[in-house]
């Protein structure tokens, strides 16, 4: 690999040297060996908090959910589980230090829940916020401008609804408040909070099963497409970013070892249903991209700058490298989940990105217990390589159970 790329490097300074039409074919075959190549085509979005596993529960398993048993914090995942929710109240609060190997400040905050409406429907809400800590902000000579605090925050709202005995459907509306720069002035432009509304749109099936020599238990499958809006501006400009619109597919088997021990084990698949940016063509002076009209050359790829319908369909078909790099921008997760008389939760869970859409690899671990009204929840990320700034990074949920303390209230004293 090495001598390939010493010889493409050759080739293209005998490009630079050499301008006649036998340096135009060279130029023209160093490019078609480029576009093969593997490249960090890291697809980025406005708002990437709202991809951010918020709350203990998944966060242990791998950052898997879609699928799972209903909890306060499906809003998430997928609204859809609500409808399927045991309980008739219960709201869930979240924290997370986000980032702790490179600042002490950058918080996340998550609080959420939902309340059944009769047996077959339930509406759920939830708050997402995110404090990236104190920034001095300084003008174009690094004069101090000020010191802020930028944040982002989500506030969502969603009905559930049971279709069937064994599968649901729900819709979820979303505000999205992103203020990064405080007002400041941007390359000479005035900025403001960026804000957008988004919807997501979600399935659950789950379904009693019996697999054979007295072991029972359930299977469910789940998808949710989410972030579904317009796109986000921080500036006057037409310039517009999407939003991390993101498709959700997974599996989750439980198996009722017996009456007090409960082992689950899931997968989750996901996919950004936003443009991958391309190979543009590099001028002839191997300085920069080719631009004719204003516009950049496109070498390999399609056009990102597209409407947010056109965006969302062209995402499965845009890779400059086809199929195989379509297929490196899925993430998967694993997660699994042992509960001991629904009191005390072990979990354990992978997450996995390709290498070159983010290489965002590593392992979880978490635990839970319930008490009564109240249970706890705390994950742990354990990254797959040295000074990865994940690392070390915790969630804590604290869960208020309201079936529970209306139960205990009725107790006889």
């Amino acid at each position: 690999m090495k001598f390939i790329i010493k010889n493409l490097l050759f080739a293209f300074v005998i490009f630079a040297l050499v301008q006649n039409t036998f340096a135009q074919f060279t130029y023209n075959d160093l490019i078609s060996k480029l576009i093969g190549q593997d490249g960090g085509r890291v697809i980025t979005t406005a708002v990437p908090l709202l991809l951010i596993a918020p709350d203990s529960r998944s966060g242990a398993m791998g950052d898997a959910g879609v699928a799972s048993s209903p909890d306060a914090s499906s809003m998430h995942w997928n609204p859809a589980k609500y409808a399927f929710a045991e309980k008739d109240f219960s709201i869930a609060i979240s924290y997370s230090p986000w980032l702790r190997e490179l600042v002490n400040d950058i918080n996340l905050a998550y609080l959420s829940g939902y309340k059944r409406i009769d047996k077959m429907s339930t509406f759920g809400v939830s708050l997402l916020y995110f404090s990236l800590g104190d920034i001095t902000f300084t003008d174009v000579v690094g004069n101090s401008l000020g010191n802020y605090r930028p944040s982002e925050f989500a506030l969502d709202a969603c009905y559930s609804r049971k279709l069937s005995d064994n599968f649901s459907g729900a819709i979820a509306a979303r505000y999205i408040n992103s203020n990064l720069t405080q007002g400041q002035s941007v390359n000479g432009q005035e900025s403001h909070a960026g804000q957008s509304v988004a919807a997501d749109i979600a399935v659950f099936y789950q379904k009693p099963m019996n697999f054979g020599q007295g072991l029972k238990g359930t299977i469910a499958f789940g998808a949710n497409i989410s972030n579904l809006g317009a796109k986000i501006s921080y500036t006057e400009t037409t310039e517009r970013d999407f939003l991390p619109t993101n498709l959700r597919l997974g599996t989750c088997v439980t198996l009722n070892i017996d009456e007090f021990n409960k082992l689950s084990f899931m997968v989750d698949f996901n996919k950004l249903l936003v443009p991958t940016p391309p190979i543009y063509r590099p001028n002839y002076t191997g300085n920069g991209d080719s631009v004719i009209n204003g516009q950049k050359q496109i070498l390999s790829g399609k056009d990102p700058n597209v409407g947010i319908v056109t965006g969302l369909f062209q995402s499965f078909t845009d890779a400059p490298n086809g199929l195989r790099e379509e297929i490196q921008e899925i993430t998967y997760s694993i997660g699994t989940e042992y509960w001991y008389d629904n009191q005390f939760a072990i979990r354990a869970g992978y997450f996995h990105e390709s290498m070159w859409k983010g290489n965002r690899q590593f392992f979880t671990l978490g635990a839970g217990l319930r008490y009564n009204v109240f249970g706890l929840d705390f994950a742990y990320l354990i990254p797959t390589e040295q000074r990865n700034p994940l690392a070390n990074t915790l969630r804590f949920t604290l869960t208020f159970d309201f079936d529970a303390f209306k139960d205990q209230n009725k107790a006889p004293k």
